[in-house]
């Protein structure tokens, strides 16, 4: 979205004033002005960076989104895990964004997509959980709050957002896991993974997960799978950030260099191999 300064003219000029599609069309005189209008690039941002100027075909701006978010529920809650490089096409404009937005203190949600647009409408459903908590003197419910932000998206279906969000948190049912994109999917599952690099995190996923994992087990899992997820992807990197959902609430369990992991894991491996080999001998 641009800023857009318009300067009217006197009533004795002609005036001629481009409209939002790229369009011109004459106005009535009117009086000078100064102001600065939030102006969107067409009502369908993706058909207008199709055609900026007609004619010329390689004008074309592919927006080019890369990540790896994970959430997984498991017998102590749900474990949420994701990377923290933010790419801008082939350009990383970010090495340590956080891309799960803290709803309240029983609610998350992860973005994958635009930034931009995930954290608008994320912090639009915070509000509204606030809302339904004071009118009802009591906290919504996970469901409730996936189908709150699948409203949202099904208003502006079709219009160009880029929203891949997993909407996580306890109620009353106990953990909720919810996955929610721009095109208005609403799915409740154990295992989500979105972004570029998910395939390599459902690897790691389901070679290493159950549904009776201790916490620790559940937050080297989380881990290793972004870490490995990572290392393939060209569009994911950084750190990890993990969070875990408890019965009181969630906390954040930390940072990670994904660098340090990857080195720890291949020492381990290593160490693996060396061991077996002098068993065999």
């Amino acid at each position: 979205m641009a800023l857009l300064t318009i300067c009217g003219p006197t009533q004795s000029q002609d005036w001629r004033m481009p409209l939002c599609g790229g369009t011109i069309s004459p106005t009535v005189p009117f009086q000078v002005y100064n102001t600065e209008l939030a102006v969107p690039p067409g009502y369908q941002p993706a058909k207008f960076l199709e055609h900026l100027e007609e004619g010329v075909d390689d004008v074309k701006i592919e927006p080019w989104h890369g990540t790896t978010t994970l959430a997984f529920k498991f017998q102590h809650g749900v474990i949420v895990a994701v990377d923290s490089r933010a790419s801008a096409g082939s350009y990383i404009s970010n090495v340590k964004f956080n891309k799960v937005i803290e709803i309240n203190p029983y609610l998350l949600g992860t973005m994958s997509g635009s930034a931009a647009d995930c954290q608008y409408w994320e912090r639009v459903l915070a509000k509204e959980c606030r809302l339904y908590q004071l009118r009802n003197n009591s906290r919504i419910s996970v469901s409730a709050a996936s189908k709150l932000m699948c409203n949202m998206m099904l208003q502006y279906r079709g219009t160009g957002l880029s929203v891949g969000s997993m909407i996580c948190g306890w109620d009353k049912k106990g953990p909720g896991l919810y996955y929610v994109n721009d095109n208005g999917t609403r799915l409740c599952g154990d295992i989500f993974s979105t972004g570029s690099g998910n395939s390599y995190a459902y690897g790691v996923m389901d070679s290493g997960y159950r549904y009776d994992l201790t916490p620790e087990e559940a937050y080297d899992l989380g881990r290793r799978a972004i870490s490995y997820a990572t290392h393939r992807d060209a569009y994911s990197g950084g750190f990890v950030n993990l969070y875990h959902m408890k019965e009181d609430g969630w906390v954040k369990i930390g940072q990670f260099d994904v660098n340090d992991l990857l080195h720890k894991y291949t020492e381990e491996k290593n160490m693996g191999f060396r061991g077996s080999s002098r068993s065999l001998i």
